[in-house]
């Protein structure tokens, strides 16, 4: 049984020395994992917050995932791989923009609508994007005996079937160029004439890149503005101040519980310590490897989770206790003590799981950043308490550590 436990403490110190080391160094050069890389938001890498409003009274879903995507693309083009741009009620779209300081300049690059155009190879202006009715990802043979692949189909209005066949008929054999805002975002070769209104682009295709050139054709045909609303900046030195200080707070709360277990609970809280130890370094991990965005109130989420963590240690340790002081072995006691904690604690940790949820889905902003790693830090939180803090238990135990008085039983 010693060889058992202390194969099983060995293993816990592997995992929590070397998740540590991860968090911290990470995986090759550009340190792939570690805590380095775990992505800022706004408020803590500074930049610019601008929200959209459409100029409409109603907007479809579609709609906006257009303009959506429309945005995004924008973004991309100007090299901020690192913005975001999520929806916020009906008709309002938020774009965060890390690392920029003019607000004002990134909206003139963003720009406020789409300038869809199909131009044939001598530049003359086919048709515009506000004669596309629909563009829409497909899966499917486009050829006799051809196989299954992703295209774009489009549809248009009655003055875009009118002009569109007029144009295929003249230009089979040639390229007819899809412009969005003077960049080419397709050039299909024309096959034969269309003179039904629809038409198929055609290319290599994942089933990704349809979709995103369907939504770029039918951002570029919205029968409505973005209107700016609000635009603000967020100083770089502001965003880091906030950063250190959030750090410095969730270091100081840690060491602070870990304290506290430790003279609190003796043995049982060096487990828990033990097991808050590969908790963090697993949490850490998780935001690296989602590319989860940490901002200031996630942070808080983390400090939350971790408190949640040691609760249910907590739990499980006063049931231990009190097995205990019912005259029980201490193997039962330890056994029994988790088995009764686990009620208790999955109804704790779910409560709170289902309110992360909802904050998640109908929040925005920060507010989501606080839900994702509140959600994150549960699930981690509970499979420390009931696993990795079982097994650094039983571990202790069977290494030989058998004194019930640094398991918490009191005698008189």
């Amino acid at each position: 049984m010693k060889v058992k436990g202390r194969l099983m403490l060995l293993i816990t110190l592997i995992v929590a020395v070397g998740l540590s080391a991860l968090s911290y160094l990470g995986v090759g050069e550009d340190k792939r994992f570690s805590a380095a890389t775990i992505k800022q938001g706004l408020d803590l890498s500074g930049g610019v917050d601008i929200v959209y409003e459409a100029d409409q009274a109603t907007v479809t879903d579609s709609e906006m995932a257009a303009a959506i995507s429309l945005l995004q693309g924008r973004l991309d083009w100007n090299g901020w791989t690192e913005a975001e741009v999520a929806r916020e009620g009906d008709k309002r779209i938020r774009v965060q923009i890390p690392g920029v300081e003019d607000a004002e300049e990134a909206i003139q690059q963003i720009g406020q609508t789409a300038q869809l155009s199909f131009v044939d190879e001598a530049g003359n202006v086919i048709l515009t994007g506000d004669m596309v009715k629909d563009a829409t990802k497909q899966v499917g043979a486009t050829s006799q005996n051809g196989v299954s692949e992703p295209y774009v189909a489009l549809e248009f209005n009655s003055e875009g079937k009118e002009l569109f066949a007029q144009a295929t008929a003249a230009n089979i054999g040639k390229v007819i160029y899809i412009i969005m805002d003077e960049s080419v975002i397709s050039a299909p070769t024309v096959q034969a004439a269309i003179t039904d209104g629809n038409a198929i682009i055609t290319g290599q295709f994942s089933g990704e890149s349809a979709e995103e050139l369907a939504s770029l054709i039918r951002a570029g045909s919205l029968p409505f503005n973005l209107n700016v609303i609000q635009m603000k900046n967020v100083g770089a030195r502001l965003g880091a101040d906030a950063l250190s200080a959030g750090i410095k707070a969730g270091i100081i709360g840690i060491i602070l519980v870990l304290i506290f277990m430790l003279f609190a609970y003796k043995l049982l809280g060096f487990a828990a310590d033990w097991a808050l130890v590969i908790y963090i370094g697993l949490e850490l991990l998780a935001l690296s490897l989602f590319r989860v965005t940490l901002t200031l109130p996630g942070i808080a989420g983390i400090v939350l989770s971790v408190g949640m963590a040691v609760d249910a240690n907590v739990v499980i340790f006063e049931r231990i206790k009190e097995e205990l002081v019912l005259g029980k072995s201490l193997r039962s006691a330890i056994k029994t003590g988790f088995s009764r904690a686990l009620p208790a604690i999955l109804d704790g940790n779910v409560t709170t799981l289902i309110a992360a949820v909802v904050l998640f889905f109908l929040g925005s902003g920060t507010v989501k950043g606080f839900a994702t790693t509140l959600m994150i830090g549960i699930v981690i939180s509970m499979f420390t308490a009931l696993v990795v803090t079982r097994v650094i238990v039983k571990g202790l135990m069977y290494a030989g550590v058998n004194n019930p008085k640094l398991y918490g039983l009191r005698t008189k």
